[in-house]
This record gives C-alpha cells, structure tokens and sequence, in this order.
C-alpha cells in the first residue's frame, strides 16, 4: 500500500519547481548530473503522484482539495483539488515527462541545464493547470506553462524552430485574452466577486451573456485543442521541436483544450455548449476527415504524425459534446490513449532521427533488417494508433462512435471515416519505413534499438496493453464525475427550458 502524502497536489507542483532550482545552481558543465537530477525529481513525482489513484475515492465530489486564501481582497485563493476528470491528466502529465528526459539523453549537448529547467518548469505548469479550481490561478499556471514550451522549440528545435515558437506562442496567447476577459465577467456575475471554480458552477449565468462567454473561452481551448480551422500552429511547433518537446505537446498540451471544454463550458455555459454543439461536431468532422487526407500526402515523419493528432482529437471534442455517458467517457480516455500512443510515434521518430538525422520519410525503408526491435514497437504502436482492439487507441474511439451514434447518426457515420484514413496514412508510413528492401547504403550499418530506448518504450507498451485489455481501470474512477456533470448539465436545460415557459 503506497503512503498517503499530506498536500499531496501541491507537493507535485512545487517539486518539479525546486528540483529547477537546483538544476540552476549546478555548474553549465555538469550536464550529466543536471540530467540525472532532472530525471530523479521526475521519476520521483510519478511516484508521489500514485497516491492519487491508490486513495482516489469513486464519487463525485474533489478530492486532495487544499485551499489557502492567496489575495482575500480580490476573492483569489489558492484552491486545488481533482475528481474523476482531471485524475488520470495528472498521472499522464507526471508519467510521460521523465520519459522524455530519458529519451532525450543523447539527443540535447548544448545547454543541456536550461533544457533540463524549462522541462521541470513546464511539468509544474501542466499539474498546475489540470488541479486548479481557481480561475486565476487556473490562468496562472495555463499561461505560465507557454514560456517553458516556447523556449524548448524555439532554443532546441530545428532550422524554422524560431518561426514555430513564435507562431506556437502567439496563437496561443492569443486566444488566452479573451480567456481572461470571460473569467473577469465571471468573477463580476457572482455577486460574491469569486474566482473560486466550484461555486461559478453553482451561479447561473444569463443565456445571452453564455453566449458569449462560452465563444471566448472556447476559442483558448479550441486552438489548444488544436480544432480545424485553428489548428495550423501544430504542425510547425512539432517539426520544429525536439523530440521531448513534440512528446510533451502531443502527449499533454493538446489534452488542455479538451479538458477546458469539459472543467469550464460544460457545466459553467449548459445553453452555449447546446446551442453550439453542432457547430463543434461540424468542426471535428472536417478535423478528423480533412487532417486525415492532409497526412496521407505528408514527406515527413513528424508533420504526418501531427496531422493525425488534429484528426484524433477531433474525436474528443465530439465526444465532449455529445454529454452523454459513453461520449465524454469515451472523450476523456481517447484523450489519455493518444497522450500515450502519439507521445510512443514522436519517441519512434526520435529513435532513427538520433541515426540519420532526417525525418523525410523517402530517406528511410526496410529498416525491419536491421532494426528487429524498432520494427515491433513501431508496428505495436500504429496499430494503438489505428484503434486495433485490444490495444488502448480502440476502447475510446469506440466509446465516442457509441454515443455518437445515440445522439446523431450521421456524426457517427462520418466521424468513422476518419478510422479508415487513419488505418490508411499509418500503415502507408509503417510500410515506407520499415518493410521493402534495404537498399539504401545510409541504412546498411544502422544500428537497434539500446537498452536506455527499449527503457523508455517497455512503460508505454505495457500501459497501452493494459488501457487497451483492462479498461475499466480508468473509467470507473471517472465514471462519478462524469455522471454528475452530465446530471447537472441536463438539470440546468431543463430549468432553462422551464423560466422560458410563459
């Protein structure tokens, strides 16, 4: 039995926060000593964060909740908490990041302390995000999280890596003013001037005020996401980026967006989510379809893989707005599938990028000859990708195609389309990659996978078995949360639609 931890959440914020500190103060020289402390206060907040799971209690109500008054005049307070929504975020965002230290061990030699920082920086950041149920601290940590991010593209990226973080920041932040501006009005409406999460939930907010509300705060989450049309940042920012960075952008960065619709439009704008509802599934439509067609012409390695996760995410925002229960079950777990299997490609690519330093997919081919090892895991994980059951990728977009299906055919009929494109570019590039004849002379003396890169991908596998076969695992811990948000999502209709009677 894992050891319960007093203030536990914000002892996972503040850990990746002091083990930057120390990273600051060692020598520029000792990159080898920055980048084990960088993985041991990693891997030692995964560990702390198991309790989460071991002691997570299935209802409804926030758990671990620590509040603390932070500025009493303005109504702000240190308040974090999770329930079955954010749970599983949290254990993804504490899992995946010291496997990209890992898988970055060789890959980063210059200013290798900085790097190290900015990913204990950015860890903090994502926890923060997924825990706060303040609004301002909520944008706090949502914006506090660019600027790790921007410096990991723009610092160790690639040749356009400048153009990528710029393009990747601007978007971003762009869409988190009027962000801001909606909570401002939100905080006003209470009458109590608050911040505090769970009693905005509580106040009704006016119809016509939902309205538009609900599109500033979902413009932020929607480029996040990153939606169609939004969504054009997200291939430069993971070509440019560094292996770790594409990791943690695919694997993490995206899953805010969906988490924002479901922590805030949901249940603070029930109306607005109706009202635009078809709207959103319009857009994941032309995501999944579009994006999908979009990789199949692809050159590179990463971009291909960046369009396919506009295409798979699209599948969450259907989920979410669908609001019922197989839909935003379906929604929340697709979206921690994908942080594993998408965050598994961007480390395959990592794997022969470290070799050839290429990621043109011509470049490469029969690689099965002399890469055994990296055949297998990279097969394994485009057939996660492509939804084979038994394997994570199946159980959630599932899920969404059955509440789909209950709420509106055609969104099912169409959005199943996408799982024949994906099945289409995935295997197009397994093909091109690793099967056919090894003519290349670059390729002849290429060398398998070592024991530090079978380390980093023998987690993913087995956590991508065990979503794909046990799945219940991770939805029954959600399960209350997401029957009560729907409840109360459906309550508040039915009580509009009753003040509207004459």
């Amino acid at each position: 039995m894992i050891p319960q931890v007093p203030h536990l959440l914000s002892l996972l914020i503040l850990l990746p926060v002091a083990g930057a500190l120390v990273v600051a103060l060692t020598r520029r020289e000792a990159a080898t000593l920055q980048k084990l402390v960088g993985l041991g206060v990693t891997f030692a907040t995964f560990v702390i964060s198991l309790p989460l799971v071991t002691g997570f209690n299935d209802v409804a109500s926030y758990q671990f909740e620590e509040r603390v008054a932070w500025i009493p005049a303005w109504g702000i307070s240190y308040h974090v908490g999770i329930d079955g929504l954010s749970l599983w975020l949290v254990i993804l965002t504490t899992f995946l990041t010291p496997l990209c230290l890992l898988g970055s061990w060789t890959q980063i030699e210059s200013r290798v302390r900085e790097f190290v920082l900015f990913m204990l920086l950015l860890e903090a950041g994502m926890i923060g995000v997924f825990v706060a149920l303040d609004l301002f601290l909520f944008y706090v940590f949502w914006e506090a999280m660019l600027i790790p991010m921007y410096f990991l593209i723009g610092i160790w990226g690639h040749d356009r890596r400048i153009y990528a973080a710029v393009k990747f920041f601007l978007y971003t932040f762009a869409g988190s003013v009027l962000m801001l501006v909606a909570f401002l009005v939100l905080y006003a409406n209470t009458g109590s001037w608050t911040f505090d999460i769970p009693k905005l939930v509580e106040t009704p907010v006016a119809p016509a005020l939902q309205t538009w509300l609900f599109l500033a705060c979902a413009l932020a989450f929607a480029i996040k996401v990153p939606m169609w049309p939004f969504h054009t940042w997200l291939p430069d920012a993971h070509v440019e980026a560094p292996t770790a960075g594409s990791v943690i952008l695919a694997g993490v960065l995206l899953k805010m967006g969906g988490y924002g619709f479901i922590r805030f439009s949901v249940p603070l704008f029930p109306e607005a989510t109706q009202y635009f509802a078809p709207l959103v599934f319009g857009l994941s439509i032309v995501a999944v379809i579009y994006t999908s067609l979009v990789a199949l012409v692809q050159e590179d390695m990463k971009k291909l893989i960046a369009y396919s996760s506009v295409a798979h995410m699209g599948f969450v925002t259907i989920g979410v707005f669908i609001m019922n229960m197989q839909g935003v079950q379906g929604s929340i777990f697709q979206m921690l599938s994908h942080g594993i299997v998408s965050a598994a490609l961007f480390l395959c690519v990592g794997v022969v990028y470290d070799r050839m330093h290429t990621r043109e997919i011509d470049a490469y081919g029969g690689l099965v000859h002399r890469m055994p090892r990296y055949a297998f895991v990279f097969m394994f994980f485009t057939l996660a990708s492509v939804g084979l059951p038994g394997l994570s990728g199946f159980v959630g977009e599932f899920l969404v195609l059955i509440g789909a299906f209950k709420a509106n055919t055609w969104v099912a009929f169409l959005a199943a389309t996408g799982l024949i494109l994906g099945a289409a570019y995935a295997l197009w590039l397994y093909r091109k990659i690793v099967f056919g004849q090894l003519t290349k002379d670059s390729l002849k003396a290429i060398l398998d996978m070592n024991r530090r890169e079978i380390a980093v991908f023998l987690p993913l596998v087995l956590i991508t078995l065990w979503m794909g076969i046990y799945p219940n695992s991770f939805l029954d811990p959600m399960a209350p949360a997401v029957d009560k948000l729907i409840g109360d999502y459906n309550a508040a209709l039915k009580l509009a639609r009753t003040a509207a009677l004459p």
